[in-house]
């Protein structure tokens, strides 16, 4: 009997584990006080084999938009079924709603919706997005907590979401396959140049990213080592120009040189060797920073 037992549970185990999907967390908490921890907490509450990682917890407060870019730029890296739960939320306690949005990837975004979805539901096709039902998905207890939803909301719903304890049909009622989505100037041609967006800094080297593609690119018949003009707007406002070789990495450049290159996402960026060009040319971030690129020379 007790052989059988220990057969049957070992046939089940791998469907018990592999049902737990992985829960992925961002935020603008930073790690100097107890929130994150708490969020985590949550979590093994609702199941102790959840198995919960760290996009980030060093968004810049408030900024959605670098919250959305984050969320685009690892997402797709992730397995389908992975849950994610992003807490940029300056509105917290007012009207925006708390949503949950599948993709057409089937990966799953728990957060307010308030702009943060903004490229996922662009690059990864929406799904489906329903709002947060807290009379049957909030934290017991956390009815008189107002400030606090990342903890009381989207981390509990998040882990109950991951661990199969509800289906995405009881988040809570559907709602138009839309989103609330932040404007942004995206990758097109334009007579013989290039229009597109610095979505984020490479903050570590302070290289600066654009979401200029290899389609944009070959639309103009850029090539590695032909000479780029490059100009770049906040708003309406003139930053920079200036221009660089169009090359495959750092080396092929001097220390203290310009240089274009594509980066991990297969997008154009440019870069001081060895140096920041964001900080030497105060260049930023975000919907409202613009690039234009040109060919002025082609390569030999």
């Amino acid at each position: 009997m007790k052989r059988t037992i220990f057969l049957l549970m070992a046939c089940l185990l791998p469907a018990i584990v592999f049902a737990q999907r992985a829960l992925v967390l961002q935020t603008d908490f930073g790690l100097k006080d107890g929130a994150v921890a708490a969020m985590k907490g949550v979590a093994f509450g609702v199941s102790p084999a959840l198995p919960v990682f760290d996009l980030t917890h060093e968004i810049p407060p408030y900024n959605i938009w670098e919250a959305a870019y984050r969320l685009y730029q690892t997402a797709a890296y992730w397995p389908a079924g992975t849950v994610f739960v992003s807490v940029i939320d300056p509105g917290v306690g007012s009207s925006r709603k708390s949503v949950v949005l599948k993709t057409k990837s089937g990966h799953y975004f728990v957060t307010p919706d308030n702009g943060t979805l903004t490229l996922v539901a662009e690059h990864l096709g929406l799904d489906a997005i329903r709002e947060i039902d807290e009379s049957r998905n909030r934290l017991p207890g956390s009815g008189q907590s107002y400030t606090f939803h990342g903890r009381d909301v989207y981390a509990y719903t998040g882990a109950r979401l991951a661990a199969g304890k509800i289906p995405f049909d009881s988040v809570g009622p559907r709602l138009p396959d839309s989103v609330v989505a932040i404007p942004y100037q995206k990758a097109q041609v334009s007579g013989n140049k290039i229009l597109g967006n610095i979505p984020i800094l490479d903050v570590q080297y302070g290289n600066v990213w654009t979401n200029i593609g290899e389609k944009e690119l070959n639309l103009l018949n850029i090539q590695y080592g032909d000479i780029l003009k490059i100009s770049i707007y906040n708003g309406t406002a003139f930053r920079y120009q200036g221009t660089m070789p169009f090359v495959t990495t750092f080396s092929a450049v001097s220390p203290g040189n310009l240089l274009a290159y594509t980066n991990s996402l297969l997008q154009l960026s440019i870069a001081v060797n060895e140096d920041s060009f964001a900080d030497k040319y105060q260049i930023g971030s975000g919907a409202e920073w613009r690039i234009e690129v040109e060919k002025v020379k082609k390569a030999r």
